[in-house]
């Protein structure tokens, strides 16, 4: 859920603005002391291992965003149309996926996709209509960060669509997703599946760091309180919508650094590439410019180097 897509929910007097969002998190921290949550990932039974040391992580990733960029020139080449869905529940870390998979990438060849709220005309339209026009062209990756399953989610547990709605999206996705992949594109759905108690140690880290605050809104609060109801709506979606052109893998992300390689390492072995980067240019010697005379300093106008 987009800070937009707040702000118009708390216009609307849909939720409630958190004006102490750090004590609240802190009380239900505190609560929590006294009784360890019981939840574990959504659809597992198992803790993580022990976590990836940093370096090895970082190791890792290196390799991995190699290989992203060797697909990624494979997928140029022949003309390939990849969809990446990114869903699961807040501060799971879908977010930290992206961004490494986006990273070593070339822009123009790969797209990130944060759709805010929709306008009083998109209301209007099919509900798909707004997403269609994001799908990937020849030798295209566009990464959704969150999706057309935002109505099978927080619209249905928010009650922000109603029944009828939700009932037509349930039927009609499932078709919506074969169409895309029988014309071409490659569809891979990720689900983020984080514990309870990781998921309030991040929001907690999130309400104390002023850089990353804006990550952190209302509808947080809600989805904290509505635990079950999110888990009942992520079984009923996934019942529907788990179909074999399209399956949904779930990603365990208690351990961020775990399940960024994880997710990376899969999707990589979703996509038939071949190794077609370039070989190195050969850089000839640059040609003197006799004519040109380069114009004074003090005729510029240069920042201050305050570093």
């Amino acid at each position: 859920m987009s800070i937009d897509e707040v702000e118009n929910q708390q216009h609307n007097g849909l939720v409630q603005p958190a004006t102490n969002l750090v004590e609240k998190l802190v009380k239900a921290k505190d609560k929590k002391k006294s009784k360890k949550s019981k939840r574990m990932f959504d659809g597992s039974t198992e803790a993580f291992a022990k976590k990836i040391p940093k370096k090895t992580f970082e190791t890792e990733l290196e390799q991995l965003q190699i290989e992203l960029v060797k697909m990624q020139y494979w997928i140029k080449h022949t003309g390939y149309r990849v969809v990446v869905i990114f869903e699961g529940r807040d501060a799971a870390g879908k977010g930290g996926v992206i961004k490494r998979i986006a990273d070593p990438l070339n822009p123009r060849g790969c797209r990130v996709v944060a759709l805010g709220t929709p306008s009083d005309r998109e209301k209007t339209q099919w509900y798909f209509q707004r997403y269609v026009q994001h799908l990937p062209t020849a030798g295209e990756i566009v990464l959704f960060d969150r999706s057309w399953y935002n109505r099978a989610g927080v619209e249905r547990v928010m009650g922000f669509c109603t029944e009828a709605e939700y009932e037509e999206f349930m039927q009609s996705c499932p078709e919506f997703e074969r169409m895309l992949v029988r014309s071409g594109i490659v569809l891979i759905k990720y689900w983020f599946s984080v514990s309870d108690d990781e998921q309030e140690k991040r929001f907690l880290s999130r309400s104390h760091d002023p850089a990353r605050r804006w990550k952190l809104s209302p509808m947080d609060l809600e989805s904290r309180d509505r635990w079950v109801e999110y888990s009942k709506a992520k079984d009923t979606m996934f019942a529907y919508t788990n179909i074999p052109e399209a399956p949904w893998f779930t990603i365990e992300a208690d351990d961020k650094r775990r399940a960024r390689l994880n997710c990376i390492h899969h999707l990589l072995s979703k996509v038939p590439y071949e190794d077609m980067t370039p070989p190195p240019l050969d850089l000839p010697s640059r040609p003197v410019a006799e004519d040109y005379v380069r114009a004074p300093r003090n005729e510029q106008f240069f920042v201050p180097q305050v570093y």
